[in-house]
């Protein structure tokens, strides 16, 4: 694998935080810092880090903190102009052993980009950036729904009984729509009246909540409908995941392998051998939502795909395979399916 010092002549690390950015030029030869200048998170900012990285001569590459949330505005103006951009991590804990500021975290991040040898490189825009954003915005609304028919419960239990009674034995779905056609009487006393407004309140936020939901999963399939409709053929892969997936994914190129792809998932075991004992645990780093969609996608085809039933019960004939081992090999291997799938889409017919 090519290092930067091989390809380029300075690297710029980028702190990036909300209201400014500190950038320190750093020269790949000898990692020594030849500049550093901190600006304001807004285009007059991006155009002084752009005009101190032309004060210095020869190839440059940017590494910038971040590129999906404080540094995306900075990472978008440089691509924009046909810069070189890489992602890193922010430091842990220990790696700040020696002290912390800005220009410091700037000097490290240019340092470690120097030091590793496989690159990330920031997500796409785009389609990929709409998907994202409908995601969050669907996910907030079915949280605030299930915490809303948690109380909803919640008020039934503690309700007077003449309306306990009026839910007793219902299913959640059944209590919303119980509770969205409550009607107050005269005859009621006031934590009566008040609880029923209350729970015709809940019920109602419920259902616009529902109904937000599902207008954002319809935006998601019009979306991966028009970019890459080959995952929607695929089992076990709904608009939801195919959306979580596309945006981990990005482009092609940013996973440099399916085995990249599967440790980006945490879907790659982890090898956890000593001595004469052999053994592979689970691996609970990477993306989470990636990791879930994968999860979805191998408990549907576990229930409903005859290969992949055929394949299990192959596989619990084996000595110390257990059901959980069965569906961690089986998260790998749709891992592997969906980075083919995703590196090498179907030519247009």
């Amino acid at each position: 694998m090519t290092m930067l010092a091989d390809q380029f002549d300075a690297v710029i690390g980028v702190d990036t935080h909300q209201d400014t950015h500190t950038a320190a030029v750093v020269a790949t030869a000898t990692g020594a810092v030849l500049d550093e200048l901190t600006v304001p998170t807004d285009p007059d900012g991006y155009d002084a880090l752009v005009a101190l990285a032309d004060r210095h001569s020869g190839l440059r590459v940017w590494s910038i903190e971040g590129t999906g949330s404080y540094g995306a505005g900075l990472t978008a103006h440089l691509q924009d102009l046909g810069e070189t951009v890489i992602e890193i991590e922010r430091p842990n804990r220990p790696a700040r052993r020696n002290g912390k500021s800005d220009a410091i975290d700037a000097v490290r991040g240019a340092r470690e980009a120097l030091a590793i040898e496989h690159h990330a490189q920031p997500r796409s825009r785009g389609p990929r950036a709409a998907l994202a954003a409908t995601l969050a915005a669907r996910r907030s609304a079915v949280e605030a729904s299930a915490t809303a028919q948690r109380q909803l419960r919640a008020l039934v239990l503690v309700a007077p009984e003449i309306l306990r009674a009026r839910f007793r034995g219902q299913s959640t779905i059944a209590m919303v729509a119980t509770a969205t056609s409550l009607r107050t009487s005269s005859r009621w006393d006031l934590e009566t009246t008040t609880s029923a407004t209350a729970l015709r309140a809940l019920a109602r936020r419920i259902n616009t909540l529902n109904d937000e939901a599902d207008a954002h999963e319809a935006t998601l399939r019009s979306i991966v409908a028009s970019w890459r409709p080959d995952l929607l053929e695929l089992t076990g892969v709904g608009p939801i995941v195919a959306a979580t997936v596309l945006c981990a994914w990005s482009h092609p190129g940013r996973c440099r392998s399916d085995a990249a792809f599967a440790n980006l998932a945490g879907a790659a075991p982890i090898e956890a051998s000593s001595g004469k004992h052999t053994a592979h645990r689970l691996n609970r780093g990477g993306d989470r939502q990636l990791n879930r969609a994968i999860h979805v996608i191998a408990l549907t085809r576990l229930r409903y795909d005859p290969a992949t039933r055929a394949y299990a019960e192959r596989r619990r004939a084996e000595p110390n395979m257990t059901d959980r081992k069965i569906r961690r090999c089986l998260k790998r291997y749709i891992a592997r399916q969906l980075y083919r799938q995703l590196e090498n889409p179907p030519s247009p017919t």
